[in-house]
């Protein structure tokens, strides 16, 4: 059924400007039933930040900025699904075209600015399926003009508490000016500081609520020392690695259209991404868990992030070129791997290589 569905859509979402392509897909998911996708195998659950995953493959922020489609994409078989990124306050974004493919190096750019409708339409939809059960995260980002953007973090906290699964702290999307600056040392203490003790004040009527850190991958190996120490300081539940990177790999074939400012996501932060991650596994120590994200388009690059550092991965750009079908070749990988390896969780597996990929020469 998906594969007929991939092979139908894909070349028309493909034909489209990409941007329209992603408003059609957020409405077909609206309106067209989904079928449920069949269990996922119990060797393919994963435990992480006090949530409990029926698989480690989630769908990355940006694909659902207004918590418009969660409960289509779990039916789907998604393991978690995390919304946003959302600002207290609805913005348009960058002016359009703001979104491009690279055909030829499965890569994309995007230059949105944190588009979104706002934490008001957010927070009506996630109170609304409120008791539908799954795991759906939030990512939270401030306002493009805003006079205290670490306030703007701590009102969304306040906010999606008791609707959120876990809350994803976003300071380094490229498309905001000044929004990276976050993630310097003194920042992101005060930061995460003024986050946690939101978090903690609002555990009373909503429970305990995971606070994750989202990092770029274009930090310096001393930037992200001070990252994950300070994330381990102030006791975030864990991190995710990485964001879009405003690098342009040497490899790239599509020149003209990679000169495009903005964040670079797909097949070519693959290679980046995962060495962030491998770099921040060994520094977190197995204090708290990470989710792999950048470049995942097969089975194989999946199984590459969990055996550099990630405990959970999520894909995005990968779906615009694989379709749907991306999801259950992952799946089906990592329970054949498991079945080669005669190993009865994926636990066993992450972060199996990291020490050795910090080792090796960094990706150009």
């Amino acid at each position: 059924m998906i594969g007929l569905f991939d092979r139908l859509s894909l070349p028309l979402l493909r034909a489209l400007d990409p941007e329209d392509a992603h408003g059609l897909t957020i409405k077909a998911l609206r309106f067209v039933p989904v079928p449920k996708a069949a269990a996922d195998p119990p060797e393919l659950a994963v435990r992480a930040f006090g949530l409990n995953f029926p698989n480690p493959v989630g769908i990355a922020p940006g694909f659902d900025k207004n918590a418009a489609v969660p409960d289509a994409l779990l039916r789907l078989g998604f393991g978690f699904v995390e919304v946003g990124t959302v600002t207290p306050r609805a913005q348009a974004g960058n002016p359009r075209p703001r979104l491009f493919r690279l055909e030829a190096d499965g890569g994309i750019i995007n230059r949105l600015g944190f588009n979104n409708e706002g934490a008001p339409a957010a927070l009506a939809r996630l109170a609304a399926r409120a008791n539908a059960g799954g795991i759906v995260g939030v990512n939270i980002g401030a306002n493009k003009d805003s006079a205290d953007r670490t306030e703007d973090y701590v009102r969304l906290i306040d906010t999606f508490a008791p609707v959120a699964s876990y809350f994803t702290v976003n300071v380094s999307s490229p498309n905001t000016p000044g929004l990276r600056d976050l993630q310097q040392a003194r920042a992101l203490d005060d930061l995460l500081a003024r986050v946690i003790d939101a978090r903690e004040r609002v555990r009373p009527r909503a429970g305990p609520t995971p606070v994750l850190l989202k990092i770029a991958p274009d930090l310096t190996l001393s930037d992200l020392d001070d990252a994950v120490g300070i994330a381990r300081k102030h006791r975030v539940d864990g991190m995710i690695v990485s964001n879009t990177t405003i690098s342009r790999p040497t490899s790239l074939r599509e020149r003209d259209r990679a000169s495009e400012p903005g964040g670079l996501s797909g097949r070519p932060l693959f290679k980046l991404s995962t060495r962030m991650l491998a770099e921040t596994f060994v520094r977190a120590e197995g204090v708290f868990p990470l989710i792999g994200a950048g470049g995942i388009d097969s089975g194989a690059t999946a199984i590459a992030k969990i055996k550099a550092g990630a405990t959970l991965v999520q894909v995005y750009t990968g779906l615009v070129y694989r379709g749907l079908g991306l999801l259950s070749e992952i799946k089906s990988e990592l329970a054949a791997a498991l079945k080669r390896g005669r190993r009865s969780s994926l636990a066993s597996l992450v972060g199996v290589d990291a020490a050795e990929m910090t080792a090796e020469s960094w990706p150009s």
